[in-house]
């Protein structure tokens, strides 16, 4: 009896470990010969020791042949009952349906009957592993989340924001498809993690994808997932995010920038709950509960055939419009404290607020960028500032009235779109008329920037249409 250990240091990353219990020499050396290298390998044949050897050891994955121990599936059940959160491989070389069905409700990951295969084992191995570090990501993710999405440390001082809130808490204990319209940056992603956390669907996976920022070819396959061998490239298979999101919530940003085909696709999960991956077809059913937002008007686009109708009232089902930042006066001067001191933890400085001046000027601003783009200067602030109060000349707020007339912006505008219009100026400039670079600095996407170009007819010599 004991431990025949198989240890490689590699770089000093520590590989995944993998406790093996296996009596076979002929077995031990093709797990040997598969896995060596990749994995820290501990073999194991018997004995009273095994609970204690494995509870101590935190193996990343146990490998257990049911001939090798007495009562195999005693052991199982104490391994999903002790270490929940490690995954079990079962081999034999019997594999009658009944052992097998058994071993896989007993919390086993995969089964793997013998003589098996190097290329078997490997696959085994790699996809055991991958999926305990992502269960291990998501109950992380969960457990802070569940702090960070929170309806009660939402800002919301303004009459406008207090009534948003008590909308959207109603909301959330119901499954009914949400929609959240307002300019960009005005909390609608935050906000759709509030009402995920906040429902009966807590526990279950909560999944956000921005549709402006992925490529109208790829987005397809990233909602839906697609078959192997589906198109070029598609080297295996992808889980897409509505399987991903099955039992929770999917949050689809920036709905208004999907195409027409994709919509009809969407429309069709929305209705049925189904679907098929790309390059399949078999019919997968889900049981999500979608969230969406857009800052654009989804009723003009409707007008000008670039959005379906069907599918606008049935996201239409709750719907509740965030007025932006200049519309709730109230709610800045505390956002702009909160932010200071979490900036403040993140750089591990101390600073004790701002200047009368400065919270007079961030107060008085329009904020085209909304929540975003306060976040971004008072992020710029916290970082160049040496002394305990925020200073004029570590703000960069622009003076959109006072540049109007001199700088010869259409007086036809609004001092909202002008402030936006000078905005994006300021980060093209910055950026080098570089439209990516600047719709990144002003967290847009590039296809929303380019939008805003065309709408207040921004121009520059060395774009290509102008050459």
């Amino acid at each position: 009896m004991g431990i025949i250990r198989y240890r490689f240091e590699r770089f000093s990353v520590a590989m995944p470990s993998v406790f093996i219990l296996e009596k076979d020499s002929s077995a031990r050396r093709l797990l040997s010969d598969s896995l060596a290298g990749s994995y820290d390998l501990d073999f194991f044949s018997n004995g009273t020791t095994i609970k204690d050897v494995i509870y101590n050891c935190h193996y990343d994955l146990i490998i257990l042949d049911l001939p090798s121990q007495p009562e195999p599936f005693k052991l199982l059940r104490w391994i999903k009952s002790d270490l929940p959160y490690t995954p079990v491989i079962v081999t034999s070389r019997i594999e009658p349906a009944d052992i097998v069905v058994k071993t896989i409700k007993e919390g086993a990951s995969d089964f793997i009957a013998k003589p098996y295969s190097s290329d078997r084992v490997s696959h085994a191995v790699s996809q055991a592993i991958e999926e305990r570090s992502l269960k291990n990501e998501i109950d992380y993710l969960r457990r802070n989340q569940d702090v960070i999405y929170d309806f009660e440390k939402v800002v919301a001082k303004s009459a406008a924001m207090k009534e948003v809130i008590k909308t959207l808490k109603k909301f959330a204990q119901t499954d009914a498809t949400i929609m959240m319209t307002g300019e960009t940056g005005t909390g609608k992603s935050f906000l759709s993690g509030s009402i995920h956390f906040n429902s009966r669907r807590a526990k279950r996976p909560f999944i956000k994808i921005n549709c402006a920022n992925i490529p109208e070819t790829l987005l397809e396959s990233e909602l839906f997932g697609h078959e192997k061998g589906s198109f070029t490239g598609a080297d295996r298979l992808r889980i897409g995010r509505f399987e991903q999101a099955d039992g929770g919530t999917l949050f689809l940003d920036e709905i208004g920038e999907i195409s027409m085909s994709l919509q009809a696709k969407l429309l069709r999960i929305l209705e049925d709950k189904a679907f098929e991956r790309v390059g399949g077809n078999r019919t997968i059913h889900v049981d999500v509960r979608v969230i969406v937002a857009t800052n654009r008007d989804l009723e003009e686009l409707i007008e000008s055939g670039k959005f379906r109708e069907d599918l606008y009232y049935r996201i239409n089902i709750l719907s509740v419009g965030l007025p932006p930042l200049r519309e709730r006066k109230d709610c800045i001067e505390p956002l702009a404290q909160a932010m200071l001191e979490k900036i403040c933890r993140s750089l591990k400085k101390k600073i004790d607020g701002y200047s009368e001046t400065v919270m007079e000027r961030i107060k008085a601003y329009e904020w085209p960028g909304n929540i975003r783009q306060l976040s971004n200067v008072i992020e710029r602030a916290g970082i160049l500032q040496e002394g305990p109060i925020i200073r004029m000349d570590n703000v960069i707020i622009p003076t959109t009235r006072q540049k109007m007339a001199s700088e010869g912006i259409d007086q036809s505008l609004s001092p909202t779109q002008a402030s936006e219009k000078e905005l994006i100026l300021s980060a093209l400039e910055e950026n080098l008329w570089i439209q990516k670079d600047a719709a990144e600095k002003l967290g847009l996407s590039p296809r929303t920037l380019n939008y805003k170009i065309k709408k207040y007819n921004i121009t520059h010599p060395r774009w290509r249409k102008n050459k």
